[in-house]
């Protein structure tokens, strides 16, 4: 199930445990994009460890990919696609 989270929440908290937060949130972010996905990718648990073995180098990939995901999900559902790669 996914569950709505605030954007500011995540901000505070990273800030307070040092950044620890932000890789929860990566972790729920990419499990959420999997369950709304026809095409599920990689686990959350997975973004997070090859995002710091690879120095956030394969998050930029990963976001991406997702990115190109949430438009395809959006033009099947009627909306217009907003380039969102990256985002």
């Amino acid at each position: 199930m996914i569950q709505k989270r605030s954007i500011a929440t995540c901000i505070i908290l990273s800030i307070v445990t040092c950044g620890i937060y932000g890789f929860y949130w990566l972790f729920c972010m990419a499990n959420d994009v999997n369950t709304v996905s026809d095409k599920p990718g990689t686990a959350g648990g997975t973004v997070v460890i090859l995002s710091i073995v690879t120095c956030s180098i394969y998050l930029f990939y990963w976001m991406y990919i997702t990115g190109n995901k949430i438009d395809e999900l959006r033009t099947q559902k009627g909306l217009s696609a907003g380039n969102n790669g990256l985002i």
